[in-house]
């Protein structure tokens, strides 16, 4: 006969307990603390201070620590009463953004959006799975699209079938707007304008422009000139479609290829890496149908390449 199973002691109190989350939205500007005060009036200040301290309070999803920290209308303050919010840290994945139902990321260079037969792990998807499954092991992460390995810049991740089905297959149609910089040889002539061509993809899975609509897709690419200079120009390129190597490939036909982009034509690599980040991202928020909109700064490499 089987001898029962026998725990450690201590073991149960530190088995798995479900986060007890209380939820408040802010009304009125207020500083955080004044905010905690009048929104829990049954703890003390000294319970306040401690949940503050151990990173129990999260404003609009992010940990805060300070005090002071300035509430605004609309804010959504959380308070985690079985134990802290995890700070998420990772050099190459920064959140801009996250809700119940979607993550913000900005994306560093050399990181792949997803894995593939050759790449599981240190993706961004994995480092996202790992970070949302900390806090419950159910929890499940969807990508919504990708950006190329050596693309940095904004994406969108959703957190729950809801948020997944209602992106794809109309992504395209919930994005509102989105915006690149790139850097690329030489200086553009018009400093400004639209390449509409058909890409296509042939065996090497390289991509390609036709003129012929039943051999590809259409691609319409807006750019515009920012700034030039050392036999660059920094560029704004805006995209009316959402095709693979897009921007890569219309550039490059222009005479005018990405700096670093060896595939597409690219002679140079001054800063050593694919000079492309998606900077701007305006969509509709496919739970609560509200706008919204990001923006991160020029990559500070870009800037240094046409000074």
């Amino acid at each position: 006969m089987a001898k029962p199973r026998q725990t450690k002691p201590g073991a149960e109190r530190n088995a798995l307990q479900p986060d007890r989350i209380e939820t408040y939205k802010v009304e009125s500007p207020a500083t955080l603390m004044d905010f905690l005060l009048k929104a829990m009036p049954d703890r003390k200040r000294t319970t306040v201070k401690e949940l503050l301290k151990h990173n129990q309070v999260a404003v609009n999803s992010t940990p805060v620590s300070q005090f002071n920290h300035q509430l605004q209308p609309g804010d959504i303050v959380k308070i985690n009463l079985t134990r802290e919010f995890r700070v998420f840290y990772n050099r190459r994945l920064k959140i801009v953004y996250e809700d119940d139902d979607i993550i913000v990321v900005n994306k560093g260079y050399g990181l792949l959006s997803m894995g593939n037969d050759k790449v599981k792990d240190g993706t961004a998807y994995s480092i996202l799975k790992e970070y949302v499954k900390w806090s419950n092991p159910a929890n499940k992460i969807f990508i919504v699209h990708r950006l190329d390995r050596d693309t940095s810049g904004l994406m969108v991740f959703a957190k729950n079938e809801e948020a997944k089905n209602a992106h794809p297959p109309n992504w395209n149609n919930m994005v509102l707007n989105r915006k690149y910089v790139a850097v690329v040889e030489g200086i553009p002539d018009p400093e400004s304008g639209t390449c509409r061509s058909y890409l296509a993809e042939n065996t090497k899975h390289e991509v390609y422009s036709t003129r012929k609509p039943e051999d590809g897709k259409l691609a319409v690419t807006r750019y515009s000139t920012i700034s030039a200079g050392n036999g660059f120009a920094l560029m704004e390129v805006e995209l009316d479609t959402g095709r693979k190597n897009q921007i890569r490939v219309h550039m490059s036909e222009m005479g005018h290829p990405i700096s670093g982009d060896r595939r597409y034509g690219a002679e140079s690599s001054p800063i050593h890496r694919l000079a492309l980040h998606a900077q701007t991202l305006r969509f509709v928020h496919p739970v609560t149908h509200k706008e919204m909109s990001f923006t991160t700064p020029i990559p500070a490499g870009f800037l240094s390449m046409v000074k």
